[in-house]
């Protein structure tokens, strides 16, 4: 006989899940779509754990259970996630975002909220989460968001529209610079793909059988996008502009030493909350 309170339906989500590969996230997991299904925070769950469940919604609660069950990201199967204090719609087209992500989007601040009207370039915008997080926490900068994906640049627009500045974000399809003309910016700002082919396999499932492969994979050695856009960055940076990028586990020393060769300046490799190396910055040269 099926549960019929939300107190029952909870504890069978959290035993089913539990076998799964991220038991430790059971309960979370099974709040957040039992809350998604009823429009309710968890307050309200706490508090109504002994309403029963309606068929309809039992129904709903058993289908998304049996997605996350079988590997699909519970944001996904949401359809949104959280990002610097902000909710951004997300699909399968675009890579979640991390909350190292924002470790980055702390360091750009820190550079463009001093300046006037800061223009700004995210390569690779996915869900716009980026972009929009500087856009909202900088009311005076104007930016340039690209992506190669017309399905990513979808959900970015609609990203913006929700937080209300699509009015300064121009979202371009474009390969890195290729639909960047001669802008130049004062600040250049990337997650680009760096995880190395052959590491596919290590990954958890819900990264390698859901996330897209076009914003994760970047060659043998997890490096072809920094040998791209780090020597082109140069060329679109004002003089004494930053480029700031994520990188990923083992590669301080090699992007380190592609922003060496290409002239960049002030180079500084910042840990993530686990002392990883996470963000690369560097200055463009001021003569």
């Amino acid at each position: 006989m099926p549960p019929e309170t939300i107190r029952a339906w909870l504890r069978e989500a959290e035993s089913l899940l539990a076998a799964g590969a991220h038991p430790e996230h059971a309960r979370l997991d099974a709040e957040l779509v039992l809350r998604h299904i009823l429009q309710q925070d968890r307050a309200w769950l706490i508090a109504h754990a002994d309403d029963s469940v309606s068929s309809h919604s039992a129904q709903h609660f058993e289908e998304l259970l049996r997605r996350r069950i079988l590997g699909e990201p519970v944001q996904y199967i949401l359809g949104e996630t959280e990002f610097h204090g902000l909710t951004f719609a997300v699909q399968p087209a675009v890579l979640i975002p991390r909350p190292e992500t924002e470790l980055l989007v702390e360091h750009v601040l820190h550079f463009v909220l001093s300046l006037e009207s800061p223009r700004i370039l995210d390569l690779g915008t996915g869900s716009g989460a980026i972009a929009i997080a500087l856009a909202v926490a900088c009311p005076q900068a104007q930016l340039v968001a690209v992506d190669l994906s017309p399905a990513a640049l979808a959900v970015a627009e609609k990203n913006a529209a929700l937080h209300r500045v699509q009015d300064r974000i121009d979202f371009r399809a474009s390969d890195f610079f290729s639909a960047i003309g001669d802008l130049r910016f004062d600040c250049i700002v990337s997650n680009p793909p760096y995880v190395p082919v052959a590491d596919k396999e290590t990954l958890a499932v819900e990264v390698r059988e859901h996330e897209p492969a076009l914003a994760l994979f970047a060659g043998d050695d997890g490096l072809d996008a920094y040998r791209r856009l780090i020597p082109t960055s140069l060329s679109h940076l004002t003089r004494g502009g930053m480029l700031a990028l994520e990188i990923g586990f083992g590669q301080k020393e090699p992007v380190s030493a592609l922003l060496v060769a290409a002239g960049f300046q002030h180079i500084e490799i910042l840990p993530d909350y686990q002392r990883i190396p996470r963000v690369a910055v560097a200055v463009a040269p001021v003569l």
